[in-house]
């Protein structure tokens, strides 16, 4: 291994995987990696253990992508290690940078969770909660457990972040570009900035046709069949692209699906979901219940219009339910490392 090559580590925490597969979807561009980099961790890759990284001095590692959220006392203690030997500790993906899906559990409680799985949807005569202790005996010893938090939260939550890359997954080659403004020969990106992304909206990136946009009712898009060169906000689906930062380059809209949100909000919008309910509002049309007299009436004309919206909550904040700037309220602003 060369020690003039800067260090590179990637950590799993409580996420699907993905972020792991466009990392590895690099192919061949690993070995051009390897040019300039020594990967020193990377459980999808490597055959690496906690002690090789605890060996490591602080601020050895040369920068950390970090995806998934943090669900457990271990991903906690992970961000924390990997914070302290990293220099530059960047949040991968939608689950490290704003929460991703896994935040949508803070919807409900621990113990929701807990009684969920192991009591309403499992024979458990006892009721034995595996994971209320964090150390367990068994027959072939003792088992340290990984304690279930309360809380969701984003890697910003629990130390300070220098960049986020969002995406569920983010692009490869967005991943590439990102890599590329942190190892290049130039200056570092501003602190705090969202690279591998643009500034505007998807919206920006999509070839769809748009004009006004006032509908009676939403839907589905396996309800009927779009037209492919429309706004589908105008065919009455719940797209995102609005309220959701580009990059992608508005994959999703070209094979009539909806945008879902994955790469957080654009510039200037602080808050995805709220912002997204206030699009849904402003496209609806209310002409049908300006003539309504009835309180009851219009409530019902308002409900029907909206039944096509099922789950607002797991549509609009789905990936960045957890809100903030990429470094996190407190986290300090720094020199490049």
């Amino acid at each position: 291994m060369s020690a003039a090559k800067p260090k590179l580590a990637i950590y799993w925490a409580s996420g699907c995987g993905g972020c792991e597969i466009a990392f590895a979807n690099l192919g061949e561009r690993l070995l051009e990696a390897t040019e300039v980099v020594d990967f020193v961790f990377c459980p999808c890759l490597l055959d690496g253990k906690r002690k090789d990284v605890e060996a490591l001095a602080d601020g050895e590692i040369a920068i950390t992508l970090f995806d998934g959220a943090i669900r457990t006392d271990e991903n906690e203690d992970w961000a924390r290690l990997m914070r302290r030997k990293s220099g530059i500790l960047v949040a991968l993906g939608a689950c490290a940078h704003g929460g991703g899906i896994p935040a949508l559990s803070n919807l409900h409680t621990r113990a929701d969770h807990l009684h969920n799985i192991y009591f309403a949807q499992a024979e458990n005569p006892e009721r034995t909660l595996p994971c209320q202790t964090h150390v367990v005996q068994v027959p072939e010893g003792t088992l340290e457990m990984p304690v279930f938090l309360e809380r969701v939260k984003r890697l910003a939550d629990v130390v300070p972040v220098d960049y986020a890359i969002p995406g569920c997954p983010p692009e490869t080659d967005q991943i590439w570009n990102a890599l590329h403004a942190l190892i290049g020969a130039g200056p570092l990106p501003p602190h705090g900035s969202v690279l591998g992304a643009g500034a505007a909206n998807v919206c920006a990136e999509c070839t769809r046709k748009s004009s006004d946009k006032r509908v009676s009712a939403f839907r589905r898009v396996w309800e009927f069949e779009p037209d492919p060169a429309l706004c589908l906000v105008e065919q009455g689906v719940a797209c995102m692209g609005m309220v959701t930062r580009g990059g992608c380059g508005g994959l999703c809209p070209q094979v009539q699906m909806p945008c879902i949100g994955c790469y957080g909000p654009p510039e200037g919008v602080y808050d995805q979901s709220a912002k997204m309910v206030s699009v849904l509002g402003s496209v609806l049309d209310i002409d049908p219940i300006r003539n309504l007299r009835s309180k009851t009436a219009i409530n019902d004309s308002v409900d029907a219009s909206l039944d096509g919206l099922v789950d607002i909550a797991g549509l609009a904040g789905k990936f960045h339910l957890l809100r903030g700037p990429v470094g996190g309220p407190s986290a300090p602003r720094k020199d490049q490392p």
